[in-house]
């Protein structure tokens, strides 16, 4: 399950309520099955392909619902359960620590890790309604960078941009 697409983890949300479904010992398996259930409602809001004002309240009303529960899952679910770092993250940070030459013995201690809702990501899914409302459903718009033209060969595309002008430079010249 590494390099996920977006369709990817579409489709593990879609099966996940009955997967996590009696995971968890009460009251954390109502929070987590709340919260799933917010985000495949959330998602599906945001998919949609033609809005109105009624979805868009909707959106945003579902919005501030997941906030909450996300919030409340931190809070008292991530709590009830004390959660480290893998042995391979533990590996990878003393390997890390090593080329730094940072400190003189390895550290085995696996270090506390906890959910991080301060991230862009999460605080990007209140702008969702204003995007919408600005620039349209999210299908009629794309954020792939567009440098080749009509007429590059899929390696160049695949290349950097620096270097693809590089050689269209060099070809003119």
């Amino acid at each position: 399950m590494k390099k996920l697409a977006g369709r990817d983890f579409e489709d593990l949300l879609q099966c996940a309520i009955p997967v996590f479904e009696r995971l968890l010992p009460e009251p954390h398996n109502s929070h987590v099955m709340k919260l799933l259930f917010r985000i495949v409602e959330w998602h599906g809001l945001a998919k949609l392909r033609m809005h109105t004002e009624t979805t868009l309240a909707q959106l945003e009303q579902v919005t501030m619902d997941l906030g909450r529960l996300m919030r409340n899952f931190r809070d008292k679910t991530c709590a009830g359960f004390n959660t480290t770092e893998l042995a391979r993250e533990v590996e990878a940070r003393n390997r890390r620590n090593a080329r730094k030459k940072t400190t003189n013995a390895p550290n085995q201690n696996r270090k506390l890790k906890t959910l991080n809702l301060l991230t862009y990501k999460f605080h990007a899914l209140g702008d969702y309604v204003r995007t919408i409302r600005m620039f349209g459903t999210t299908d009629s718009f794309s954020t792939q960078l567009v440098c080749a033209g009509p007429y590059a060969s899929a390696s160049q595309v695949h290349q950097s941009p620096n270097k693809y002008f590089r050689e269209k430079l060099r070809i003119a010249l």
